[in-house]
Protein backbone atom coordinates (compact mmCIF):
# COMPACT_ATOMS: atom_id res chain seq x y z
CA UNK A 1 0.00 0.00 0.00
CA UNK A 2 2.89 2.34 0.76
CA UNK A 3 4.29 1.69 -2.72
CA UNK A 4 0.90 2.58 -4.25
CA UNK A 5 0.86 5.92 -2.42
CA UNK A 6 4.48 6.74 -3.31
CA UNK A 7 3.79 6.02 -6.98
CA UNK A 8 0.86 8.43 -6.88
CA UNK A 9 2.89 11.19 -5.21
CA UNK A 10 5.88 10.85 -7.56
CA UNK A 11 3.52 11.14 -10.55
CA UNK A 12 2.84 14.74 -9.44
CA UNK A 13 6.20 15.82 -10.87
CA UNK A 14 6.02 17.30 -14.34
CA UNK A 15 7.78 16.11 -17.49
CA UNK A 16 10.37 13.35 -17.57
CA UNK A 17 10.88 13.45 -13.81
CA UNK A 18 7.27 12.44 -13.19
CA UNK A 19 7.35 9.57 -15.70
CA UNK A 20 10.71 8.25 -14.47
CA UNK A 21 9.87 8.58 -10.79
CA UNK A 22 6.43 6.97 -10.95
CA UNK A 23 7.59 4.07 -13.14
CA UNK A 24 10.71 3.40 -11.06
CA UNK A 25 8.70 3.48 -7.84
CA UNK A 26 6.19 0.90 -9.11
CA UNK A 27 8.85 -1.23 -10.82
CA UNK A 28 11.23 -1.31 -7.85
CA UNK A 29 8.34 -2.17 -5.54
CA UNK A 30 7.48 -5.09 -7.80
CA UNK A 31 11.12 -6.18 -7.72
CA UNK A 32 10.91 -6.62 -3.95
CA UNK A 33 8.23 -9.25 -4.47
CA UNK A 34 10.01 -10.93 -7.41
CA UNK A 35 13.47 -11.23 -5.90
CA UNK A 36 12.22 -12.03 -2.39
CA UNK A 37 10.05 -14.91 -3.58
CA UNK A 38 12.73 -16.45 -5.81
CA UNK A 39 15.54 -15.94 -3.29
CA UNK A 40 13.61 -17.33 -0.33
CA UNK A 41 12.35 -20.29 -2.36
CA UNK A 42 15.84 -21.38 -3.43
CA UNK A 43 17.34 -20.67 0.00
CA UNK A 44 14.72 -22.68 1.93
CA UNK A 45 14.89 -25.55 -0.56
CA UNK A 46 18.69 -25.73 -0.36
CA UNK A 47 18.65 -25.65 3.46
CA UNK A 48 16.12 -28.49 3.45
CA UNK A 49 18.40 -30.49 1.15
CA UNK A 50 21.32 -29.99 3.58
CA UNK A 51 19.21 -31.07 6.57
CA UNK A 52 17.88 -34.17 4.82
CA UNK A 53 21.35 -35.04 3.53
CA UNK A 54 22.53 -35.49 7.10
CA UNK A 55 19.42 -37.53 7.92
CA UNK A 56 20.04 -39.97 5.05
CA UNK A 57 23.79 -40.30 5.61
CA UNK A 58 25.15 -43.62 6.84
CA UNK A 59 28.80 -44.17 7.82
CA UNK A 60 30.06 -47.72 7.24
CA UNK A 61 33.70 -48.73 7.58
CA UNK A 62 34.74 -45.07 7.75
CA UNK A 63 33.01 -44.49 4.42
CA UNK A 64 30.10 -42.06 3.99
CA UNK A 65 27.06 -43.30 2.06
CA UNK A 66 24.08 -41.09 1.18
CA UNK A 67 20.78 -42.47 -0.08
CA UNK A 68 20.14 -39.70 -2.61
CA UNK A 69 17.00 -41.30 -4.07
CA UNK A 70 15.22 -41.45 -0.70
CA UNK A 71 16.51 -37.97 0.14
CA UNK A 72 15.00 -36.30 -2.91
CA UNK A 73 11.80 -38.34 -2.70
CA UNK A 74 11.24 -36.64 0.66
CA UNK A 75 12.31 -33.26 -0.72
CA UNK A 76 9.65 -33.56 -3.42
CA UNK A 77 7.10 -32.76 -0.71
CA UNK A 78 8.36 -29.17 -0.91
CA UNK A 79 6.84 -28.86 -4.37
CA UNK A 80 3.58 -30.38 -3.18
CA UNK A 81 3.40 -27.83 -0.39
CA UNK A 82 3.96 -25.04 -2.91
CA UNK A 83 1.09 -26.38 -5.01
CA UNK A 84 -1.21 -26.46 -1.97
CA UNK A 85 -0.59 -22.82 -1.10
CA UNK A 86 -0.91 -21.92 -4.78
CA UNK A 87 -4.35 -23.55 -4.84
CA UNK A 88 -5.66 -21.29 -2.09
CA UNK A 89 -3.74 -18.18 -3.15
CA UNK A 90 -4.48 -18.39 -6.88
CA UNK A 91 -8.04 -19.68 -6.84
CA UNK A 92 -9.19 -17.90 -3.69
CA UNK A 93 -7.37 -14.68 -4.53
CA UNK A 94 -8.61 -14.75 -8.13
CA UNK A 95 -12.23 -15.17 -7.08
CA UNK A 96 -11.91 -12.37 -4.53
CA UNK A 97 -10.34 -9.86 -6.90
CA UNK A 98 -12.86 -10.47 -9.70
CA UNK A 99 -15.81 -10.36 -7.31
CA UNK A 100 -14.54 -7.10 -5.82
CA UNK A 101 -13.90 -5.61 -9.27
CA UNK A 102 -17.36 -6.47 -10.61
CA UNK A 103 -18.96 -5.43 -7.34
CA UNK A 104 -17.34 -1.99 -7.50
CA UNK A 105 -18.50 -1.55 -11.10
CA UNK A 106 -22.06 -2.54 -10.25
CA UNK A 107 -22.12 -0.30 -7.21
CA UNK A 108 -20.87 2.78 -9.07
CA UNK A 109 -21.91 2.42 -12.70
CA UNK A 110 -25.23 0.57 -12.33
CA UNK A 111 -26.68 1.51 -8.93
CA UNK A 112 -24.90 4.85 -8.47
CA UNK A 113 -26.33 7.56 -6.23
CA UNK A 114 -29.90 7.27 -7.48
CA UNK A 115 -31.83 9.60 -9.78
CA UNK A 116 -29.68 8.42 -12.68
CA UNK A 117 -26.43 9.74 -11.16
CA UNK A 118 -23.54 7.33 -11.66
CA UNK A 119 -20.10 7.24 -10.05
CA UNK A 120 -16.81 7.34 -11.91
CA UNK A 121 -14.29 4.56 -11.62
CA UNK A 122 -12.42 4.74 -8.27
CA UNK A 123 -14.79 7.42 -7.00
CA UNK A 124 -14.23 8.24 -3.29
CA UNK A 125 -18.02 7.98 -2.78
CA UNK A 126 -17.98 4.28 -3.75
CA UNK A 127 -16.92 2.17 -0.72
CA UNK A 128 -16.50 -0.93 -2.92
CA UNK A 129 -13.42 0.68 -4.49
CA UNK A 130 -11.40 -0.22 -1.38
CA UNK A 131 -12.26 -3.89 -1.86
CA UNK A 132 -11.31 -3.56 -5.53
CA UNK A 133 -7.88 -2.14 -4.68
CA UNK A 134 -7.28 -4.82 -2.05
CA UNK A 135 -8.38 -7.45 -4.56
CA UNK A 136 -5.61 -6.40 -6.95
CA UNK A 137 -3.06 -7.14 -4.25
CA UNK A 138 -4.67 -10.44 -3.26
CA UNK A 139 -5.23 -11.83 -6.75
CA UNK A 140 -2.48 -10.39 -8.96
CA UNK A 141 0.30 -10.17 -6.35
CA UNK A 142 -0.25 -12.90 -3.76
CA UNK A 143 -2.11 -15.23 -6.12
CA UNK A 144 0.36 -15.04 -8.99
CA UNK A 145 3.31 -15.21 -6.58
CA UNK A 146 2.04 -18.38 -4.91
CA UNK A 147 1.25 -19.94 -8.30
CA UNK A 148 4.73 -19.37 -9.69
CA UNK A 149 6.29 -20.37 -6.37
CA UNK A 150 4.57 -23.74 -6.70
CA UNK A 151 5.80 -24.09 -10.28
CA UNK A 152 9.38 -23.28 -9.29
CA UNK A 153 9.34 -25.67 -6.33
CA UNK A 154 7.85 -28.54 -8.33
CA UNK A 155 10.24 -28.15 -11.26
CA UNK A 156 13.29 -27.94 -8.97
CA UNK A 157 12.29 -30.98 -6.90
CA UNK A 158 11.46 -33.03 -10.00
CA UNK A 159 14.80 -32.25 -11.64
CA UNK A 160 16.79 -33.15 -8.51
CA UNK A 161 14.81 -36.36 -7.97
CA UNK A 162 15.35 -37.55 -11.56
CA UNK A 163 19.00 -36.51 -11.41
CA UNK A 164 19.54 -38.60 -8.27
CA UNK A 165 18.64 -41.72 -10.32
CA UNK A 166 21.57 -41.08 -12.68
CA UNK A 167 24.76 -42.87 -11.49
CA UNK A 168 27.07 -40.39 -13.21
CA UNK A 169 25.46 -37.40 -11.47
CA UNK A 170 25.58 -39.02 -8.03
CA UNK A 171 29.22 -40.06 -8.54
CA UNK A 172 30.14 -36.49 -9.54
CA UNK A 173 28.89 -35.28 -6.18
CA UNK A 174 26.65 -32.80 -4.43
CA UNK A 175 27.35 -29.97 -6.88
CA UNK A 176 25.96 -31.93 -9.82
CA UNK A 177 22.84 -32.88 -7.87
CA UNK A 178 22.24 -29.22 -7.00
CA UNK A 179 22.51 -28.13 -10.65
CA UNK A 180 18.74 -27.37 -10.93
CA UNK A 181 19.09 -24.86 -8.09
CA UNK A 182 22.10 -23.28 -9.80
CA UNK A 183 19.90 -22.47 -12.80
CA UNK A 184 17.49 -20.49 -10.63
CA UNK A 185 20.35 -18.88 -8.69
CA UNK A 186 22.01 -17.72 -11.90
CA UNK A 187 18.64 -16.40 -13.05
CA UNK A 188 18.27 -14.27 -9.91
CA UNK A 189 21.69 -12.69 -10.44
CA UNK A 190 21.04 -12.04 -14.14
CA UNK A 191 17.64 -10.48 -13.41
CA UNK A 192 19.27 -8.29 -10.77
CA UNK A 193 21.76 -6.94 -13.32
CA UNK A 194 19.15 -6.36 -16.04
CA UNK A 195 16.84 -4.68 -13.50
CA UNK A 196 19.09 -1.61 -13.45
CA UNK A 197 18.65 -1.17 -17.20
CA UNK A 198 15.02 -0.20 -16.62
CA UNK A 199 15.67 2.10 -13.68
CA UNK A 200 19.03 3.71 -14.53
CA UNK A 201 20.56 2.84 -17.92
CA UNK A 202 17.37 3.18 -20.02
CA UNK A 203 14.72 4.82 -17.79
CA UNK A 204 11.16 5.73 -18.79
CA UNK A 205 10.98 9.36 -19.91
CA UNK A 206 7.63 9.40 -21.72
CA UNK A 207 4.55 7.23 -22.17
CA UNK A 208 5.81 5.38 -25.23
CA UNK A 209 8.91 4.20 -23.33
CA UNK A 210 6.97 2.04 -20.86
CA UNK A 211 6.31 -1.02 -23.02
CA UNK A 212 9.76 -0.78 -24.63
CA UNK A 213 11.50 -0.87 -21.26
CA UNK A 214 9.44 -3.86 -20.12
CA UNK A 215 10.19 -5.75 -23.34
CA UNK A 216 13.90 -5.10 -22.87
CA UNK A 217 13.64 -6.70 -19.43
CA UNK A 218 12.30 -9.96 -20.86
CA UNK A 219 14.62 -10.04 -23.85
CA UNK A 220 17.69 -8.90 -21.92
CA UNK A 221 17.36 -11.58 -19.24
CA UNK A 222 16.91 -14.28 -21.90
CA UNK A 223 20.01 -13.20 -23.83
CA UNK A 224 22.18 -12.89 -20.74
CA UNK A 225 20.94 -16.21 -19.34
CA UNK A 226 21.93 -17.90 -22.61
CA UNK A 227 25.52 -16.87 -22.01
CA UNK A 228 25.61 -17.47 -18.25
CA UNK A 229 24.09 -20.96 -18.27
CA UNK A 230 26.74 -22.39 -20.60
CA UNK A 231 29.62 -22.43 -18.07
CA UNK A 232 27.22 -23.37 -15.26
CA UNK A 233 25.96 -26.43 -17.14
CA UNK A 234 29.30 -27.57 -18.55
CA UNK A 235 31.09 -26.92 -15.25
CA UNK A 236 28.85 -28.72 -12.76
CA UNK A 237 27.41 -31.65 -14.73
CA UNK A 238 29.41 -34.70 -15.84
CA UNK A 239 30.39 -34.87 -19.50
CA UNK A 240 28.36 -38.03 -20.18
CA UNK A 241 25.24 -39.36 -18.41
CA UNK A 242 22.90 -42.32 -18.76
CA UNK A 243 19.19 -42.00 -17.96
CA UNK A 244 16.53 -44.70 -17.84
CA UNK A 245 14.40 -44.63 -20.97
CA UNK A 246 17.00 -42.76 -23.07
CA UNK A 247 18.62 -45.16 -25.58
CA UNK A 248 21.82 -43.16 -25.97
CA UNK A 249 24.43 -41.40 -23.87
CA UNK A 250 23.37 -37.91 -22.79
CA UNK A 251 26.00 -35.16 -22.73
CA UNK A 252 26.08 -31.95 -20.73
CA UNK A 253 25.64 -30.10 -24.04
CA UNK A 254 22.30 -31.87 -24.49
CA UNK A 255 21.20 -30.62 -21.06
CA UNK A 256 22.31 -27.10 -21.98
CA UNK A 257 20.18 -27.34 -25.12
CA UNK A 258 17.14 -28.28 -23.03
CA UNK A 259 17.66 -25.23 -20.80
CA UNK A 260 17.92 -22.95 -23.83
CA UNK A 261 14.81 -24.38 -25.48
CA UNK A 262 12.80 -23.87 -22.30
CA UNK A 263 14.23 -20.39 -21.77
CA UNK A 264 13.43 -19.08 -25.24
CA UNK A 265 10.07 -20.85 -25.40
CA UNK A 266 9.09 -19.02 -22.22
CA UNK A 267 10.35 -15.74 -23.67
CA UNK A 268 8.35 -16.34 -26.86
CA UNK A 269 5.21 -17.10 -24.84
CA UNK A 270 5.68 -13.81 -23.02
CA UNK A 271 5.94 -11.81 -26.24
CA UNK A 272 2.99 -13.63 -27.83
CA UNK A 273 0.89 -12.87 -24.75
CA UNK A 274 2.01 -9.25 -24.94
CA UNK A 275 0.92 -9.04 -28.58
CA UNK A 276 -2.59 -10.30 -27.86
CA UNK A 277 -3.13 -8.17 -24.73
CA UNK A 278 -1.35 -4.87 -25.40
CA UNK A 279 -3.41 -1.88 -26.53
CA UNK A 280 -0.61 -1.08 -28.99
CA UNK A 281 -1.41 -4.00 -31.29
CA UNK A 282 -4.39 -4.94 -33.42
CA UNK A 283 -6.06 -7.76 -31.40
CA UNK A 284 -6.97 -5.60 -28.41
CA UNK A 285 -8.06 -2.74 -30.68
CA UNK A 286 -10.31 -5.14 -32.61
CA UNK A 287 -11.99 -6.21 -29.39
CA UNK A 288 -12.62 -2.58 -28.51
CA UNK A 289 -14.07 -1.97 -31.96
CA UNK A 290 -16.33 -5.04 -31.64
CA UNK A 291 -17.76 -3.60 -28.42
CA UNK A 292 -19.10 -0.59 -30.35
CA UNK A 293 -21.99 -2.72 -31.64
CA UNK A 294 -22.92 -4.11 -28.23
CA UNK A 295 -21.84 -6.39 -25.41
CA UNK A 296 -22.65 -9.60 -27.30
CA UNK A 297 -20.21 -8.99 -30.15
CA UNK A 298 -17.54 -7.93 -27.66
CA UNK A 299 -17.93 -11.15 -25.67
CA UNK A 300 -17.95 -13.35 -28.77
CA UNK A 301 -14.90 -11.65 -30.31
CA UNK A 302 -13.03 -11.66 -27.01
CA UNK A 303 -13.61 -15.39 -26.41
CA UNK A 304 -12.63 -16.22 -29.99
CA UNK A 305 -9.45 -14.14 -29.67
CA UNK A 306 -8.63 -15.89 -26.40
CA UNK A 307 -8.85 -19.29 -28.09
CA UNK A 308 -6.70 -18.04 -30.97
CA UNK A 309 -4.04 -16.65 -28.66
CA UNK A 310 -3.47 -20.05 -27.02
CA UNK A 311 -2.54 -21.92 -30.20
CA UNK A 312 1.10 -20.82 -30.51
CA UNK A 313 1.94 -21.07 -26.76
CA UNK A 314 0.50 -24.60 -26.59
CA UNK A 315 2.48 -25.57 -29.68
CA UNK A 316 5.66 -24.13 -28.18
CA UNK A 317 5.17 -26.05 -24.94
CA UNK A 318 4.51 -29.27 -26.86
CA UNK A 319 7.62 -28.81 -29.02
CA UNK A 320 9.72 -28.02 -25.94
CA UNK A 321 8.56 -31.18 -24.16
CA UNK A 322 9.15 -33.28 -27.29
CA UNK A 323 12.67 -31.93 -27.84
CA UNK A 324 13.72 -32.31 -24.21
CA UNK A 325 12.24 -35.81 -23.86
CA UNK A 326 13.83 -36.94 -27.13
CA UNK A 327 17.32 -35.72 -26.27
CA UNK A 328 17.60 -36.06 -22.49
CA UNK A 329 14.51 -37.92 -21.26
CA UNK A 330 12.44 -36.77 -18.30
CA UNK A 331 15.48 -35.05 -16.80
CA UNK A 332 15.56 -32.80 -19.85
CA UNK A 333 11.84 -32.02 -19.49
CA UNK A 334 12.37 -30.95 -15.87
CA UNK A 335 15.44 -28.89 -16.80
CA UNK A 336 13.52 -27.30 -19.69
CA UNK A 337 10.79 -26.18 -17.30
CA UNK A 338 13.43 -24.64 -15.05
CA UNK A 339 14.86 -22.86 -18.07
CA UNK A 340 11.40 -21.41 -18.72
CA UNK A 341 11.29 -20.21 -15.10
CA UNK A 342 14.93 -19.07 -14.93
CA UNK A 343 14.03 -15.37 -15.33
CA UNK A 344 11.12 -15.68 -12.89
CA UNK A 345 12.35 -12.75 -10.78
CA UNK A 346 11.90 -10.36 -13.72
CA UNK A 347 8.53 -11.89 -14.69
CA UNK A 348 7.21 -11.43 -11.16
CA UNK A 349 8.59 -7.90 -11.03
CA UNK A 350 6.70 -6.75 -14.10
CA UNK A 351 3.64 -8.72 -12.98
CA UNK A 352 3.46 -7.02 -9.57
CA UNK A 353 4.23 -3.64 -11.15
CA UNK A 354 0.76 -3.69 -12.78
CA UNK A 355 -1.44 -3.77 -9.66
CA UNK A 356 0.73 -1.12 -8.01
CA UNK A 357 0.18 1.26 -10.95
CA UNK A 358 -3.54 0.41 -10.98
CA UNK A 359 -3.97 1.17 -7.28
CA UNK A 360 -1.91 4.34 -7.66
CA UNK A 361 -4.48 5.58 -10.18
CA UNK A 362 -7.29 4.74 -7.78
CA UNK A 363 -5.61 6.67 -5.00
CA UNK A 364 -5.10 9.64 -7.32
CA UNK A 365 -8.82 9.79 -8.11
CA UNK A 366 -9.98 9.20 -4.56
CA UNK A 367 -7.61 11.91 -3.29
CA UNK A 368 -8.71 14.28 -6.10
CA UNK A 369 -5.20 14.74 -7.46
CA UNK A 370 -4.66 16.78 -10.66
CA UNK A 371 -5.70 15.18 -13.95
CA UNK A 372 -2.05 14.87 -15.06
CA UNK A 373 -1.42 12.35 -12.28
CA UNK A 374 -4.30 10.18 -13.43
CA UNK A 375 -3.01 10.30 -17.02
CA UNK A 376 0.40 9.00 -15.92
CA UNK A 377 -1.02 6.24 -13.73
CA UNK A 378 -3.47 5.18 -16.46
CA UNK A 379 -0.59 4.85 -18.92
CA UNK A 380 1.39 2.82 -16.38
CA UNK A 381 -1.70 0.72 -15.65
CA UNK A 382 -2.35 0.02 -19.34
CA UNK A 383 1.13 -1.46 -19.65
CA UNK A 384 0.60 -3.16 -16.29
CA UNK A 385 -2.45 -5.03 -17.56
CA UNK A 386 -0.32 -6.41 -20.36
CA UNK A 387 2.46 -7.42 -17.98
CA UNK A 388 -0.07 -9.21 -15.78
CA UNK A 389 -1.11 -11.24 -18.81
CA UNK A 390 2.54 -12.02 -19.53
CA UNK A 391 2.87 -13.33 -15.99
CA UNK A 392 -0.15 -15.58 -16.53
CA UNK A 393 1.47 -16.86 -19.72
CA UNK A 394 4.59 -17.86 -17.80
CA UNK A 395 2.45 -19.53 -15.11
CA UNK A 396 0.68 -21.60 -17.74
CA UNK A 397 3.99 -22.58 -19.34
Amino acid sequence: VYANARTTVTALDEGEKGWTGSFNCAFQSGAIMGFSLCGLSIFVLYVMCLIYRDSFTVIMDSERYINYTALFECISGFGLGGSCIALFGRVGGGIFTKAADVGADLSGKVIGLGDGKKLDEDSPYNPAVIADNVGDNVGDVAGMGSDLFGSLGEASCAAMLIGSACPQITMTGWAALMYPLYISTAGIMVCFVVHFVATHAWPVKKESDIETVLKIQLLGTAVLMTAVLAPVTLGFLPTEMVFVGVPRVVTSTNVYGCVLVGLWAGCAIGFITEYFTSHTYRPTRDVAKACETGAATGIIYGVALGYLSSIIPVALIALTVFFCAKTTGMYGVAIGSLGMLSNLATCLTIDVYGPIADNAGGMAEMSEFPECVREKTDALDAAGNTTAAIGKGFAIG
